[in-house]
């Protein structure tokens, strides 16, 4: 049996409950069976869908690649859901309610880094046939700098994923009133389900069907919300502009400590946010992998840039939803719960009409699937492109290689459940998945760039490298008040700097792409 609405988490020992229950309760504030029935269905549903595509995984390309049959648009749409997941859906509203609008600088970096890759990535892996980002670094340099960088794409994807399997508890804690780690269960079971049927297929067109529920969702719970504040768009917009909260440019500029520690700023979210995209988009297997997937260059290149006027239009969308949501918190009276990530999630299920709630959880829920799978799908990837098939010494069909990635995918979900278990309490998602992210991508984005921008530099050089990029940002993230937007551009820098300089001791004869 189900059991009963929660009472309101948000409330707090200082509020008053008269005022609290009038605005966040109503007295018949039960679990609404109706919006259960709509998540349970949609769980099961798209748990189903992605299932169906089984018939088609013949090949480690069909499981890897869906076969490259996948047409541009779907691709996009792909690229979006794994680039965003529940970490902006519950995340990017928390940053605006605390702050202002200045998160969409660091998108606009998204964009730049999009003509970085498209010039300098994409010609090299459409160059012959790929599976993995990794196999690339081979080409250039050697099999031990395809297996460094491939490992610390696994370390870096496990551990980031699990900040956002973490994230998705959150959201069914509330509506189900489950522990961090049943609700993780639950939702790592369903996605590990008909990602180990389905392969990349299913990741695919899942992601596009979730991708368009989220949004919708999103785009609903906002004119919900604007509803509920007497005066509208024009009471928000004055309150929020007079507080600062509609601020998106900060043009700041000065030779400080404290020009650094800021997230966002313009500088930090044009420069950061390039080097931190290039990284993820064009190093990552996460989305390199999705980059593969296309028919050809041109059709890569098509849903590399079309997904980023997406991501543009989703982040203001919840970035939106955040102001509404502190005007309302403000002209309500309304206590502040510590963890921010949790405002928008309870406002659906504690606010919303039946029905309308339904929809937004289950469209938090399907970010969360979405990314999920195609992190389950990538890490099995490489770890049988990159790892086992290399090094394998017996021959092995193609049904029998195809068993082992579906048992690796298999082992990666439990590893993902357990990380997500021990990354409870962290004080936000979003930006704790960045932070985790952006230590690993200043090495790897290094010596991608010195694998296609350099000639003279060798392997070792290179992993000499990677080490010292890795180095600096672990000090800047642990002994310094740096913001994590500097940290892929400092690591890349330091990266590419030493390995030139280890090659001129180094005497290497490398290969080239």
């Amino acid at each position: 049996m189900f059991p009963p609405r929660l009472l309101n988490p948000l409330q707090n020992r200082s509020a008053k409950p008269s005022q609290a229950s009038r605005v966040l309760q109503s007295p018949i504030r039960l679990m609404r069976y109706a919006d259960l029935t709509l998540i349970v269905l949609y769980l099961a549903g798209i748990t189903w869908f992605g299932a169906r595509f089984r018939h088609s995984q013949k090949t480690l390309k069909d499981y890897f690649l869906g076969g490259r049959t996948a047409p541009w648009w779907a691709i996009a749409f792909s690229i979006v859901s794994a680039e965003t997941s529940t970490l902006t859906v519950i995340g990017t509203p928390g940053i605006s309610f605390a702050g202002n609008l200045g998160f969409l600088q660091v998108v606009f970096g998204y964009l730049l880094a999009r003509v970085v890759i498209s010039i300098l990535l994409l010609p090299h892996y459409f160059r012959g046939e790929m599976y993995t980002a990794y196999e690339l670094m081979q080409r250039r340099f050697g099999p031990r700098i395809r297996r460094l960088t491939a490992g610390s794409f696994l370390v870096l994807r496990a551990m980031a994923e699990g900040v956002r399997v973490f994230a998705i508890s959150i959201v069914v804690g509330i509506v189900l009133d489950t522990s961090a780690e049943l609700s993780i269960f639950i939702i790592v079971c369903l996605t590990l389900f008909y990602t180990f049927e389905g392969g990349m297929t299913a990741v695919i067109w899942t992601d596009v069907v979730q991708m368009i529920l989220y949004i919708a969702g999103a785009a609903v719970s906002l004119f919900v919300i604007l509803g509920k504040i007497p005066g509208g768009w024009e009471h928000v917009w004055q309150s929020a502009g007079a507080a600062g909260k509609l601020a998106i440019f900060d043009f700041r500029f000065e030779p400080t400590l404290d020009f650094f520690t800021r997230s966002y700023s313009f500088w930090a979210g044009l420069l950061g946010g390039c080097f931190l995209t290039t990284a993820s988009h064009g190093t990552e297997q996460l989305m390199v992998q999705r980059l593969l997937s296309a028919k050809s260059e041109t059709e890569s290149r098509a849903a590399l840039f079309a997904s980023w006027a997406v991501i543009f239009s989703q982040f203001t969308l919840f970035l939106v939803v955040g102001v509404i949501l502190w005007v309302y918190y403000r002209d309500n009276s309304l206590a502040i719960p510590a963890q921010r990530d949790r405002i928008y999630p309870m406002f659906i299920w504690t606010q919303l009409p039946v029905g309308v709630a339904g929809l937004s959880i289950a469209a938090i829920l399907a970010a969360a699937m979405s990314n999920l799978s195609a992190a389950l799908n990538s890490l099995a990837s490489t770890t049988v492109m990159d790892f086992m098939r290399p090094l394998s010494r017996s021959v092995r069909t193609d049904a029998e290689w195809l068993a082992i990635a579906r048992r690796a995918t298999l082992a990666w979900g439990a590893i993902l459940f357990a990380i997500a278990v021990v990354a409870q309490g962290v004080k936000s998602v979003l930006e704790a998945g960045l932070g985790i992210a952006s230590i690993i991508y200043g090495a790897l984005l290094g010596v991608f760039l010195l694998g296609v921008l350099t000639k003279r530099v060798g392997e070792r050089a290179a992993m000499c490298g990677m080490v010292a990029g890795l180095a600096i940002v672990l000090y800047l993230k642990f002994a310094t008040p740096v913001a994590f937007t500097w940290y892929v551009l400092t690591g890349s820098s330091v990266t590419f700097a030493t390995a030139l300089v280890a090659s001129l001791f180094l005497k290497e004869s490398p290969s080239h792409v």
